[in-house]
């Protein structure tokens, strides 16, 4: 699951689709087709320093916004 939202996102970043720093909507609304609970909490799970030591695929920037460390993981 982790691969495929993360596959989506990076997707539409490289694509411009989505603009970084980018919210939980705006993640939603440029990547459709996830369940409601993944739009609520992927990025917040696997920011940078999550406490659940998820893996660390995007930055906090701001209240709720959001953008991907670089270089992109899992060779994507």
């Amino acid at each position: 699951m982790v691969h495929r939202v993360y596959r989506a996102i990076l997707k539409a970043v490289r694509s411009r689709a989505l603009g970084e720093p980018f919210s939980n909507r705006d993640f939603r609304d440029v990547c459709p087709g996830f369940g409601a609970g993944t739009y609520q909490a992927f990025l917040h799970k696997h920011s940078k320093n999550n406490p659940g030591r998820n893996s660390e695929l995007f930055e906090r920037v701001g209240p709720g916004q959001f953008k991907c460390i670089r270089p992109f993981k899992y060779d994507l």
